[in-house]
């Protein structure tokens, strides 16, 4: 996530960041923050995790709502492909998926030390999960705010069927 902030940063001092994404910078610095909560949950020994802080050192119920919020809100603005789409249209999109694969295998890891030592906190899993979702969501709006489509991943594009779910 770190690379896409400085990729908005870079487009930021050159003027070419558009005013639809003016608000990212914040956000991921936002998301990137709320990481080391999960860092810090996952850092502390399984006895310990009922004495961390809520929003401090262990993830809460509220942080995966806003998560959640984020995703509705971004969504609702943005266009959403109807298959699967090859990363990289953009070099900001690009960045955001590559955060986005990082997220997915540190939830696939959380999941499996959830499995061999089960932790009072519930809320780490929910919270990689919409946050990798969120990345994705966040990768076509730095797509469509640079006016650029994403490519799908067929030489043919499907076309849609209804009630036909997005691909992640």
């Amino acid at each position: 996530m770190g690379l896409a902030r400085a990729e908005l940063g870079v487009e930021a001092s050159y003027g070419s960041l558009p005013r639809t994404l003016a608000r990212l910078p914040e956000l991921i610095l936002r998301l990137q923050r709320e990481l080391f909560v999960v860092g810090a949950e996952l850092a502390t020994t399984p006895e310990a995790v009922d004495r961390g802080k809520p929003g401090d050192t262990r993830v809460t119920a509220e942080m995966v709502d806003g998560l959640d919020a984020l995703l509705a809100e971004t969504e609702a603005a943005i266009e959403l492909p109807l298959e699967f789409v090859v990363p990289g249209e953009t070099r900001l999109s690009a960045a955001l998926e590559l955060a986005r694969t990082i997220v997915r295998r540190a939830e696939r890891r959380a999941v499996a030390i959830s499995r061999a030592e089960p932790r009072p906190g519930v809320q780490i899993v929910p919270y990689l999960n919409r946050l990798a979702d969120l990345l994705w969501i966040l990768a076509r709006a730095a797509e469509q705010g640079e006016s650029r489509a994403a490519t799908p991943s067929r030489a043919e594009p499907k076309r849609s069927r209804p009630g036909s779910r997005r691909p992640r």
